[in-house]
């Protein structure tokens, strides 16, 4: 059973990691078949923002543990960027491919239009831009839009951009210069976002090598750039002669066998959760291996996206996520000045803006 109630995260800081969420609601419409669950983890920093996923759950308990999850997820990768906006996140449980309408997401804007701003959705797994521009129909709280309805469009463009300049700050760590120039990089996953990331790394002068599940995105890659070397799958590409390894594709692609027979000195990449576990952070800092944070990193995508809450603007949203360069190397200085792995260091990070900015809504404004 998933205590909606309990701690949120056992393991960090008492002043935000301890925090319950503060709302959850359940939202449900028989005549369109609409079943979600939607988040918000903390709102010290801001309205929460996260996307909504829509995917078949085997059930209401498994998708409640997983909106959980991901909400706080947010509210740490939010703070992270400098974004004024805090975690959430949402579910709908069922098949894309069969049970998405235009009743169904209607009705969830309905839903999110009853939370009165506090909580502002976006694209995930199941949901596209189109998507919400029809939720937008009921709820103006949502982002990610269509360039049309003047939103973002795509938001691999700025999440792969944020995850190269992630990984040019752990080169400046590791190497002593912002380059992959020379450098052999590792790309698992060339979907939308591995695609544009080796794009980024070529023009940088790096070697790549990439694999995919898909024969046809790895062939997409191998029209543009022939140069790019493929080998056969995840498994060989952590056991490949690389000096870093951008995992791309789906969470949880370090485990303790990944970390043990891994050659990279350098993991950064665009997936979620790639740690399968807590602990594997520490693996990797005792065979001195440097994992740039993937909530970190990867929040190109939330920042693209959130520009929209003023009117998007990409070359103020790329300058922001620009920002996630110097954000890097600020969590690579806290995890060495305090002993502790960079994943630690970044949710310290987190938790001090929360707390910190968060306290500021104390100050009496007047009416």
């Amino acid at each position: 059973m998933t205590d909606v109630f309990g701690p949120s995260h056992q393991d960090a800081g008492p002043s935000i990691g301890q925090a319950r969420h503060e709302q959850v609601v359940f939202c449900a419409d028989d005549r369109s078949g609409l079943r979600a669950i939607i988040a918000i983890y903390n709102t010290a920093l801001g309205p929460g923002l996260g996307g909504t996923r829509f995917y078949p759950y085997e059930d209401e308990q498994t998708a409640l543990a997983d909106v959980l999850n991901l909400s706080r997820a947010m509210a740490y990768k939010n703070a992270l960027a400098g974004l004024d906006l805090g975690g959430g996140k949402a579910v709908i449980i069922g098949d894309p491919a069969k049970d998405k309408s235009e009743a169904l997401l209607r009705a969830y804007g309905r839903f999110i239009q009853s939370l009165g701003g506090r909580y502002f959705t976006a694209c995930d797994v199941g949901t596209y831009s189109e998507d919400m521009d029809i939720i937008a129909r009921e709820t103006p709280y949502v982002t990610g839009r269509t360039p049309a309805h003047g939103g973002a469009g795509d938001s691999s463009i700025l999440t792969a951009y944020g995850v190269f300049q992630g990984m040019r700050a752990s080169a400046e760590h590791v190497y002593g210069s912002p380059t992959l120039r020379g450098r052999r990089v590792g790309v698992e996953g060339v979907g939308k976002v591995g695609y544009r990331l080796v794009d980024h790394l070529l023009a940088d002068g790096a070697e790549v090598v990439i694999c995919d599940v898909s024969a046809e995105a790895v062939e997409r890659v191998r029209k543009v750039h022939p140069e790019v070397e493929v080998v056969a799958d995840a498994a060989a590409m952590k056991r490949a002669d690389i000096d870093v390894y951008a995992p791309c594709a789906l969470g949880g692609a370090l485990d303790d066998a990944a970390v043990a027979g891994l050659h990279a000195k350098i993991v950064c990449g665009g997936a979620n959760n790639q740690l399968a576990h807590p602990g594997v952070e520490k693996q990797l800092a005792e065979r001195g291996i440097l994992y740039a944070p993937d909530y970190v990193v990867n929040s190109g995508g939330v920042i693209q996206v959130a520009d929209e809450i003023e009117g998007f603007n990409m070359e103020r949203a790329r300058a922001k996520a620009t920002q996630i360069f110097d954000t890097t190397l600020k969590i690579f200085t806290i995890a060495e000045e305090e002993g502790v792995p960079p994943a630690a260091a970044a949710d310290r990070l987190a938790e001090r803006r929360m707390s910190e900015v968060g306290r500021l809504r104390g100050i009496w404004l007047g009416r």
